[in-house]
């Protein structure tokens, strides 16, 4: 398994029930060796791997085949990204849906992940829908894929209460994206805020919905002039959650 730089791939999952929560990140190191956790087979999960029955199933090496020809531009999604700041980083997780022919379904991004700049998020959807799977065995399958990326830089995390006070009533002028992209269901908004509360990046994530590039491209302009409290010499990170 070759190095991806700050980029860690934690580990795969198949079944249609969310994956256990992630494990709480280690301080920001200069440099982080991606680490692939070995999948073994059995019904049992093993450490940093869920196995949970479905009505189909993909096999491991099925999985790692259609994975790995992508390695390095998941990893670029990140660090050649030319919006990329040194405070973004954060948890992703992709989930695909894949029918019975081997054809991707669907690919989302879960709403545990919390990286926070849509630009990024967008080019690793892209990336995932292009992966080719085998057949799975038994029928429709799903599985995940976690990644983490660390920043290279510290932002200050507010709590939900000091986030939905920021946000406040602004949430309300999504709904022009809505009425032209359709609503996506379960989302979950990160933000950065920097210097004056000016907005500085911002991702989308949902267990339920795909996220649309023109809703997310429409909702990134609205949010990016949102009025929010000033950090004051910090870049503060915030997720609000919408239904």
């Amino acid at each position: 398994m070759r190095s991806l730089g700050a980029v860690a791939l934690v580990g795969w999952a198949c079944g249609s029930s969310p994956p256990p929560a992630a494990p709480t990140p280690e301080p920001a190191r200069p440099v982080v060796v991606a680490k692939r956790v070995p999948i073994e087979d059995g019904t049992e999960p093993e450490e940093g791997v869920t196995i949970i029955n479905a009505h189909g199933h993909m096999e491991k090496e099925a999985v790692e085949a259609g994975l790995q020809p992508h390695h390095e531009e998941l990893s670029a999604c990140y660090m050649k990204n030319p919006k990329l700041k040194k405070w973004i980083g954060g948890h992703v997780l992709i989930h695909w849906d894949v029918t019975k022919d081997g054809t991707v379904k669907s690919v989302k991004l879960m709403g545990e992940s919390n990286l926070g700049a849509w630009p990024i998020e967008k080019c690793l959807l892209e990336v995932a829908r292009s992966a080719a799977f085998g057949k799975p065995i038994g029928g429709d399958a799903d599985f995940t894929l976690p990644l983490d990326f660390t920043a290279k830089a510290s932002s200050l995390p507010w709590t939900e209460d000091q986030a939905l006070k920021a946000v406040g009533g602004q949430l309300v002028k999504l709904e022009k994206c809505d009425q032209k992209n359709g609503k996506p269901r379960d989302l979950t908004i990160t933000l950065y805020v920097g210097p004056h509360g000016k907005a500085q990046s911002i991702g989308f994530s949902s267990d339920s919905s795909e996220i649309k590039d023109k809703w997310a491209e429409c909702a990134e302009k609205q949010a990016m002039a949102w009025r929010l409290p000033d950090p004051r010499g910090t870049v503060a990170k915030l997720a609000v959650r919408r239904p």
